[in-house]
């Protein structure tokens, strides 16, 4: 017979002392790889095809779970909120470095999945012991991943930020590039923040009163007791409705409301994300790992 055999007659008994069926190199690079490997899972005993089944549902899922991490780590280091300077200035941006890592895993999650459900299908142990040896390489790092995310977050206390912003909000005292990079990128984000968000200081206003601060180094309080980024604005204009009325506090002109949910939230948020949803995923990928590990015994 010319051209490409038939499945059907590609299936030959190899004389095994299991007694499965397998196609030859050459009749397999003549057929298609799909025909011949539902060929080999027809070939096999019940028992095996089921754990093949679900084995292959298992990748199915860990590689739409693969390409959700690495999507959703990849949102979380590009920072939407511009919160970066916050942890540099911290010295503490493991966040960051957990979600770098996601990338790598989830990514990782996505092709390993690829490779199981095609060395599930063909039973090949050599296909299944790469697997699995990658696997547990990329599970390992998956597991510093969530550890890291998930330890420094509870490092980002309200205390913390109230430290940070009373300490380095418009210090003009840098000593280096590196501290006037932390500083300015500090007092940026507690601008833009106050602003956009109508709110003022960590907990409110009363931080620039009841604390120490650069900011009340460079401005008593006679002249102006909080930034300017606190005063209620007109809605028509965008300008500050009535300054005086601000600098005296006077109920309607000075945004009474604290920042801590707006600046704490991403951060959290992305921490909680990068950790528990990795974490989802290990133990999705313990049952799928174990799994594979039977079928190579097996096969």
């Amino acid at each position: 017979m010319r051209g490409a055999w038939p499945v059907a007659s590609a299936i030959k008994v190899a004389g095994s002392s299991r007694g499965r069926n397998f196609p030859s190199w050459p009749q397999f690079a003549t057929s298609n790889w799909v025909q011949a490997s539902v060929a080999i899972m027809r070939d096999v005993s019940s028992g095996v095809r089921c754990v093949q089944i679900l084995l292959i549902f298992g990748n199915v899922v860990l590689l739409g779970c693969g390409l959700a991490l690495f999507a959703m780590s990849v949102f979380v280091v590009a920072d939407p909120a511009r919160l970066w300077p916050l942890l540099s200035a911290f010295n503490n941006t493991d966040i960051f470095a957990g979600a770098w890592i996601s990338i790598f895993t989830g990514f990782s999650f996505f092709l390993l999945a690829i490779l199981g459900i095609y060395a599930v299908m063909r039973l090949a142990r050599g296909l299944l012991l790469a697997y699995i040896l990658l696997t547990l390489f990329v599970y390992i790092f998956e597991v510093a991943s969530c550890i890291t995310a998930i330890t420094h977050r509870d490092f980002l206390t309200k205390n913390a930020y109230l430290q940070q912003m009373l300490q380095l909000y418009q210090n003009p005292n840098w000593v280096d590039e590196n501290s006037k990079f932390n500083y300015e990128g500090v007092t940026a984000v507690w601008d833009r923040t106050m602003f956009n968000y109508q709110c003022c200081g960590v907990n409110g206003p009363q931080d620039w009163q009841s604390y120490g601060s650069s900011f009340r180094d460079l401005h008593p309080e006679g002249d102006f007791p909080w930034p300017l980024q606190c005063c209620v604005l007109d809605a028509a204009s965008g300008l500050i409705k009535d300054i005086d009325a601000c600098r005296l506090g006077l109920s309607g002109y000075l945004n009474t409301q604290g920042c801590y949910d707006y600046v704490s939230g991403p951060l959290h948020r992305a921490a909680w994300g990068v950790a528990w949803f990795g974490f989802a995923i290990l133990c999705w990928e313990f049952w799928v790992l174990l799994g594979t590990m039977y079928l190579y015994n097996i096969s």
